[in-house]
């Protein structure tokens, strides 16, 4: 049994999205959706392993806006939903999201935005609280995994009692880590979708669900957030620990809350610094913030990332000044605390020390002294493709066909495990030009194709992968087909949403919960659009090389490559090897070879290795996947491949 089912009063280690999942399903939801991205999956594919079992409907969507129109469905038919999603989804979803919070809901339905400050599996660290404010909806953020369950739990309730969706936001030290969670009883009935829409328009059990007449349904959006504010006011979520009149106040929420507890503890300011922690951080809970902000002339707001909290402090202290008379505020505004990056206790001691003047170091000297000596002893790693990866074969392809055109051809890139080859030669082979979100960089290339009568004359590339494809891609590709852009478009389509977990998508034939769905397949979409299309497989570096500089020769069209191999990480392919690989020391000429160590230097498969002691190429047969394209490139022909037994 899984242990997301554990009965109630058991005390669970979960993963903190493994504690929200158990506070959905405590609330007794539904229906589930969400599109992967770290780090945020774990909440639906928790979910998805105990659907049959808690008669669930779970869905990896196309997108993230899609993900909260099907959960939206839900809502509008009584029952309660849930959608997941990492920052940069909200960004996609808030088009919907926008007219979803104007129209209002029925059943209880939350957004989980699981964020990533620090950018520690993302290319920014952007920020959903604002989306909060500036959409006027409740936001609420767990403080730690016993919360991450029960604010969840609660949020669907506030959620029916407010009409109107709910956003709980988690961050990554949240989200990744884990801790004991005391579990509550799981639902035993489920229920019953209805969907009545015969009331008058502004009825909003039984009317149709829309957002119009506009300004008397903001009205009441105000009205809703209204009753929110005074819901928090008394909520066990929002807490104080601490002198009664301290000597500095500070106001935290989310996992900065752990971090401000342990910098307090380290310091031993137990009896001079008050610490408020809000679970329900949007709106404001006002009398709350009164109290305290009264009863101390500093305070220290802290948070990740950007002073979204400390803001809105700072907003309603202004307009009660008389009342609790004039603050010196402490934050990101002030920097006292970093505006970019992941806290952590060390900087929010740092912070208390310095305002309320204790001495701190994090390190003693002499432990310093000592890491300063192993540091040089520390071999470099850069990041890099995984042994195997295919789109290490894809890059070295796109990068010889550039050099044999001979126009200079750029490519636009694309979020995925190959946005590497934006960040490092070692990875792209200094291709990739342009990366931003998801589907960019299709739309970004139909743009330079167009800018011929500017001056512009080069071949562009554009590269994305198969899960990005459906998420983005296609209206890209349809307004380079329908404009004309003279454009190859190449799918490194590697069979699953691989950089976060190898989550299905509408290319492959199993859903969320593990059941038999029909694929749709890329190419025909391709097809259906009227682009010319081929295939080929990344590790025929020949074949690849030879489509690639054909497509770029033809003018005036849309082409598209698909380029298929799977993952070499992917359970399909775990353990199993195609080629046995290694170097013939008579043949490898090392040095004196006169390709400048092409196979260590540049191509940079993590398996393969200089050894500066023999002054040639080996390679590691514990980490090498045995693709064998590395056979390939070697111009000495000294690296051999032989067939692995089966």
């Amino acid at each position: 049994m899984s242990k997301l089912l554990s009965p109630a009063g058991s005390e669970v280690l979960f993963m903190g999205n493994e504690a929200i999942a158990r506070g959905a399903l405590e609330a007794g939801v539904n229906v589930a959706t969400g599109y992967p991205g770290t780090p945020s999956s774990e909440v639906i594919e928790s979910l998805g392993a105990v659907a049959n079992a808690r008669n669930l409907y779970v869905e990896w969507s196309t997108n993230e806006k899609v993900a909260l129109e099907v959960a939206a469905a839900a809502s509008f038919a009584g029952l309660r939903a849930m959608c997941v999603m990492k920052q940069n989804g909200v960004n996609v979803a808030s088009d919907f999201l926008l007219h979803l919070t104007g129209s209002g809901t029925r059943g209880g339905i939350v957004l989980v935005t699981c964020e990533d400050p620090g950018a520690l599996s993302s290319v920014n660290e952007g920020e959903s609280r604002y989306f909060a404010r500036m959409l006027e909806i409740p936001l609420l953020e767990p403080a730690n995994f016993q919360e991450a369950k029960d604010l969840t739990r609660w949020a669907f309730e506030l959620s029916e009692k407010i009409k109107n969706i709910v956003v709980l936001r988690s961050v990554t030290r949240m989200s990744h880590a884990s801790g004991n969670v005391i579990c509550g009883k799981l639902p035993t009935k489920s229920r019953r979708a209805y969907f009545v829409y015969d009331g008058s328009i502004m009825d909003q059990e039984r009317g149709p669900v829309i957002g119009t007449p506009v300004v008397a349904k903001h009205y009441l959006q105000q009205e809703k957030l209204k009753k929110a504010a005074a819901l928090f006011e008394k909520s066990p979520f929002n807490n104080y620990r601490g002198p009664k009149k301290p000597e500095l106040l500070l106001i935290t929420s989310s996992a900065c809350f752990l971090y401000s507890q342990e910098a307090i503890s380290m310091l031993g300011l137990q009896k001079r610094v008050g610490l408020l922690k809000l679970g329900c951080t949007w709106p404001l809970p006002s009398k709350l913030l009164k109290k305290h902000l009264s009863s101390t002339r500093k305070i220290l707001i802290v948070e990740e990332v950007l002073p979204f909290l400390e803001e809105n402090v700072k907003v309603l202290a202004a307009g009660i000044l008389k009342e609790i008379g004039i603050k010196t505020f402490y934050g990101k505004m002030d920097e006292t605390l970093p505006s970019a990056g992941e806290l952590n206790s060390d900087l929010v001691a740092a912070a208390l020390s310095k305002i309320l003047k204790v001495k701190y170091q994090s390190l003693p000297a002499s432990y310093q002294q000592e890491i300063k000596k192993i540091i040089p002893l520390v071999p470099l790693r850069e990041q890099t493709f995984c042994p195997g990866c295919p789109h290490r074969a894809s890059f070295w392809s796109i990068h010889n066909a550039i050099q044999l055109d001979g126009r200079e051809g750029i490519v636009c890139g694309d979020i995925g495990c190959y946005a590497l080859a934006a960040l490092f030669p070692s990875c792209g082979f200094n291709t990739v030009r342009t990366l931003h979100s998801m589907g960019s960089g299709t739309g970004i290339a139909s743009g330079f194709a167009k800018l011929g009568a500017f001056g512009f004359a080069k071949p562009v590339i554009a590269v994305c992968g198969d899960s990005t494809f459906y998420h983005a891609a296609i209206p890209a590709l349809i307004n380079a087909q329908h404009n004309r852009a003279d454009i190859t478009f190449i799918v490194l389509d590697n069979s699953g949403t691989a950089m976060t977990g190898f989550q299905p998508h509408p290319g492959l034939t199993i859903s969320a919960a593990g059941d038999a769905i029909p694929a749709v397949e890329i190419a025909g979409i391709c097809e259906a659009i009227g682009a010319k299309v081929a295939i080929s497989d990344p590790f025929d570096l020949d074949k690849t090389c030879k489509i690639l500089n054909a497509f770029m020769e033809e003018t005036g069209s849309l082409k598209v490559l698909i380029l298929q191999q799977e993952c070499a990480l992917s359970p399909e392919k775990k353990d199993k090897k195609q080629f046995l690989m290694k170097v013939d020391e008579e043949l490898c000429r090392g040095d004196n070879c006169g390709c400048n160590r092409l196979c260590t230097r540049i191509f940079r498969c993590p398996a393969l290795v200089w050894d500066r002691a023999k002054k040639k190429a080996v390679i590691d047969d514990v980490i090498c996947a045995g693709c064998g394209v590395c056979y390939s490139i070697c111009p000495q022909k000294a690296i051999v491949r032989t067939e692995a037994i089966k």
